[in-house]
């Protein structure tokens, strides 16, 4: 299974510097996922301006959220409008269902930090957050019997050496999505109507798309002293005001 602690640098929460508005890249908006952090970064006061990243726009339009279509994320450089950003939602992502590690590992761990580096030196002297949507029962070890828990694993790992105390990775595990959602993956329609029940027998496993939204932000705007955060603590930080 890996291991499920969650790592602390001191307290979680509270006395934190607070940035009063942040400009965010975001990923992975064509998917069900991005898009539920997309409308979440829309509506929030706190975020004042949204570069969308990716193959294809997201559907949304918005005097706040600006697009950039580039064919590879991992292939991505510094000069590709990512300056002046506070905080990147790499919320991209590929299954690992049909594929070899080799593969999985390209899609996943050489796209994801090849872009958080891109990002980061478009970035140099800003207190930069990255926050990452990894998985519940990622292996921190990146030496499990899993390919999909090794690969985020290892990803979670350099992205915390990356950037310390500024690295949010994200493990939720089955999320609610948000009414008016265009891209919902077909099986969660029935599951909406369990998650109810879901949430009284399973609160580990289960968020909705809206506090794993919120939780971002509250990471980038209030950078609380937490690097790996499982669905307890996406929880109790989406709440945090």
């Amino acid at each position: 299974m890996g291991l499920k602690k969650t790592v602390y640098y001191g307290k979680p929460l509270g006395n934190n510097s607070v940035q009063l508005s942040i400009k965010i890249i975001l990923t992975g908006a064509t998917g069900m996922v991005g898009e539920g952090v997309l409308m979440e970064c829309l509506a929030d006061p706190r975020v004042e301006k949204i570069l969308v990243a990716g193959r294809r726009a997201s559907g949304y339009t918005h005097p706040k959220l600006d697009e950039l279509i580039v064919p590879d994320l991992g292939s991505i450089s510094p000069d590709q409008k990512l300056a002046g950003y506070d905080a990147c939602f790499f919320c991209a992502g590929v299954s690992s269902v049909g594929k070899k590690e080799e593969e999985y590992s390209a899609l996943t761990y050489d796209m994801t930090i090849n872009f958080a580096s891109a990002f980061k030196v478009a970035n140099p002297d800003k207190a930069l957050a990255f926050c990452y949507v990894s998985g519940y029962g990622t292996d921190s070890t990146a030496a499990g019997k899993s390919i999909w828990a090794r690969v985020k694993g290892r990803t979670e790992n350099k992205l915390i050496e990356m950037f310390g105390t500024g690295a949010y990775m994200f493990r939720p595990g089955y999320m609610r999505p948000t009414p008016g959602q265009k891209h919902v993956l077909k099986f969660y329609f029935g599951w909406r109507v369990f998650y109810p029940v879901m949430k009284l027998l399973l609160p580990k496993f289960t968020c909705t798309l809206k506090e794993l939204g919120q939780a971002m932000i509250n990471c980038a705007v209030k950078h609380p002293k937490i690097n790996v955060l499982e669905v307890k603590d996406i929880v109790e930080i989406s709440n945090e005001q």
